[in-house]
């Protein structure tokens, strides 16, 4: 019998007792405004260049606490001032978000990248919820707008590969997009809302999940939905297609679609069985769909995110549908995430595993693992077992 009340305070109070405090204390900078993330075992800061990505999830975790958890006054004002630095120096005046800046706020790494645009519009439309300042609502819809303006070429003049050859398109922007839709619906005019879902599960659902390969998600197709034989189009990302179906099942719940919610569900279900490791447990980082070696040395890596969205996407399934599988692999996966991510001694967790499970990066934070994924997991792990709980009162 599974201690749904136990595992539902283990969530609550790992995420505020453990994981928000490390941020809150540790990750501020008092002098120029932002967050460090390069931080190590013990939340010193070890390099203090700033990615935009990192800094507008901080922003937005801290004021989705606020939202939806308790109204702390230093949580919306972690937020505010993170979001004020953004303001002044994360883009280049036109809401083109640069990807890294200096601690001062100096431009480092040109706007090249569109999940610097699908963050801060993330952030400043959570913010604004929480401040109802008119100025962070503009700066979310405008950003909005420009992402949509650049989806059939997102890294616009910097993009690397030469044109007409081989146009692949990628499996990272509709899956993003089918979150960010929900998390600014508010600022958004209804057709616009529709359109988007609408296309959004299209090549989520219809694309890149194929059926011809047994129901996982690719990462990348050629332009006319066809898959590519290529390294690129054989690639598989276990942890982004099962964290794109929590991201469906939202959806599945907004419209009111029981039968996408399902497809989701045994998607999530195919996703883990492929990706996990048979020899030595955990979800692979990246796979090949034919076997070939993949060309990513860190192939076989554990990741912390992987994991946590893993988790996310079984319970709630489970919460959904009562798929007692997805209970099974929740209950598998939690046992392997809690005994080799979470650091014993020291608040937050690790996030780069060995193959074997051993900790190869003594990191709480870096230049892709910041404030995000631990603690989005945590809260979503247990908002889904608080309502399983309550269904069973």
């Amino acid at each position: 019998m599974t201690d749904f009340n136990a595992l539902r305070a283990l969530y609550k109070s790992e995420l505020l007792d453990n994981v928000v405090p490390f941020w809150l204390t540790k990750s501020q900078d008092d002098e120029h405004g932002g967050y460090f993330t390069c931080l190590d075992r013990q939340g010193n800061v070890f390099d203090t260049d700033k990615f935009i990505w990192l800094q507008a999830r901080q922003v937005w975790l801290f004021t989705m606490l606020y939202n939806r958890v308790e109204k702390r006054k230093e949580w919306l004002d972690c937020a505010i001032q993170g979001a004020e630095f953004l303001k002044k120096h994360g883009h280049d005046g036109n809401y083109n978000w640069y990807f890294s800046l200096t601690r001062e706020g100096k431009p480092l790494v040109e706007p090249y990248n569109i999940f610097s645009y699908t963050f801060a519009a993330m952030a400043f439309g959570q913010l604004s919820l929480a401040t109802r300042n008119q100025e962070y609502a503009e700066i979310a819809k405008r950003t909005f707008e420009i992402i949509l303006e650049k989806r059939e070429n997102p890294k616009g003049r910097w993009n690397k590969a030469h044109p007409g050859t081989r146009n692949l398109k990628s499996f990272s922007l509709p899956m993003i997009m089918s979150n960010l839709t929900l998390e600014i619906e508010h600022l958004l005019d209804k057709k616009t809302v529709e359109r988007t879902m609408g296309e959004c599960i299209h090549e989520v659902m219809n694309l890149f999940l194929r059926p011809e390969l047994g129901g996982i998600v690719v990462e990348n197709l050629n332009d006319d939905g066809t898959l590519s034989d290529t390294f690129d189009g054989r690639l598989i990302n276990p942890g982004h297609g099962i964290e794109a179906m929590w991201f469906i099942m939202d959806l599945g719940v907004r419209l009111n679609r029981p039968e996408l919610i399902e497809k989701a569900v045994k998607t999530t279900l195919t996703m883990v069985e492929y990706g996990w490791d048979k020899e030595h447990d955990g979800i692979f980082y990246f796979m090949d769909r034919e076997g070939h070696p993949p060309q990513q040395l860190e192939h076989d890596q554990k990741l912390w995110w992987v994991h946590m969205e893993s988790l996310i996407s079984l319970i709630k399934g489970y919460q959904l549908t009562g798929n007692q599988q997805c209970l099974d692999w929740f209950k598998r996966v939690h046992n392997y995430t809690w005994k080799h991510f979470k650091d014993p001694e020291h608040p937050e967790w690790w996030g780069y595993l060995n193959r074997q499970g051993e900790v190869i990066l003594d990191l709480k934070g870096g230049k892709w693992k910041g404030c995000f994924h631990i603690p989005r997991g945590l809260y979503q792990c247990w908002q889904a077992l608080e309502a399983i709980t309550h269904e069973m009162e």
